[in-house]
């Protein structure tokens, strides 16, 4: 090796040298992370996801996730011939489709995340909305516009709940440093009266950091962050921006809720929201541990 080439060993360690201040920032704090999307279904994604989470619990970080597991719930209600729709990003959810998202992501998506993060080398602990009265809810309430009359008629969005009271008990016994268990949840939350109900992933994890005074919530998406209307990456907004561009229709469909979530996350007392691209390999460790990140920052 001529002594201009680079040395692989030493690009590491430079490499590691960089990312300390940004490991001390986040010593001891929570990162809750919406993991879903195409990464979930990729298996190179989702090994490299359940290493990084492992690398980060590893690091001094409390890592909580929240996932989805849209793709998979659709492709079962398609074999199924249970047919269902999207109204601004949320799916409407009868009770045959409540029980398929209730199987779904209670227990073949989330059993294969703790797997992935067990073989990394965690302790990875599966858990829903119901466990220890984590996340009780209450029917979502949406209203749509009518593009003639500009009249707001009320969504009927079935059983999707919106969270109303999050108890983070479990979760900071689970991520206590003596017991060092990474909490894995799947967002199926309960009203008072015992009814279960969808809960979109990115709701869910936004309450949860809040809940938790998380230091971060990064939510794990298919596109590199929020685009304007040039289709160009925004890299940093503020909460209050998120209302313009909704109604502007910069924002459309699954990305409405996302930005809602991160700015009132943000709102309350998150102390930063980042949308980014979970087709990147490594995108937490980018967002996290690099000077420009990865994706959309709402402050």
């Amino acid at each position: 090796m001529s002594e201009t080439s680079p040395n692989p060993a030493q690009y590491t360690a430079e490499t590691l040298s960089e990312a300390l201040p940004y490991i001390q920032r986040y010593d001891h704090q929570t990162v809750v992370i919406k993991f879903g999307g195409h990464a979930m279904v990729d298996e190179t994604l989702s090994d490299a996801f359940a290493r990084d989470v492992v690398l980060l619990k590893h690091l001094g970080i409390n890592p909580v996730i929240v996932h989805g597991g849209g793709p998979q719930i659709a492709s079962l209600l398609d074999k199924l011939g249970i047919k269902s729709e999207f109204r601004d990003g949320l799916r409407v959810t009868d009770d045959a489709t409540m029980e398929v998202v209730e199987m779904v992501l209670s227990g073949p998506i989330n059993k294969s995340i703790v797997r992935a993060i067990n073989k990394a080398g965690g302790k990875a602990v599966g858990l829903s909305g119901a466990d220890a009265d984590l996340m009780k809810v209450k029917r979502a309430a949406r209203k749509s516009k009518d593009a003639d009359s500009q009249v707001e008629k009320l969504i009927d969005l079935g059983f999707v709940g919106e969270p109303e009271a999050i108890d983070v008990s479990v979760l900071k016994l689970l991520s206590a440093y003596e017991h060092d268990f990474i909490p894995v949840i799947a967002p199926v939350g309960f009203d008072g009266e015992g009814k279960r109900y969808n809960v979109n992933a990115d709701t869910a994890a936004g309450a949860i950091a809040s809940a938790l005074g998380a230091s971060r919530l990064l939510l794990l998406t298919d596109v590199a962050g929020v685009l304007d209307k040039n289709k160009q990456l925004i890299r940093e907004l503020k909460a209050d921006d998120v209302p313009g561009l909704i109604a502007e229709g910069t924002a459309q469909g699954g990305m409405i809720p996302k930005l809602e979530t991160a700015a009132g996350a943000v709102k309350n007392g998150v102390g930063g929201a980042v949308i980014l691209d979970g087709r990147a390999k490594h995108a937490l460790l980018m967002e996290l541990f690099t000077e420009h990140g990865a994706g959309t920052i709402v402050l």
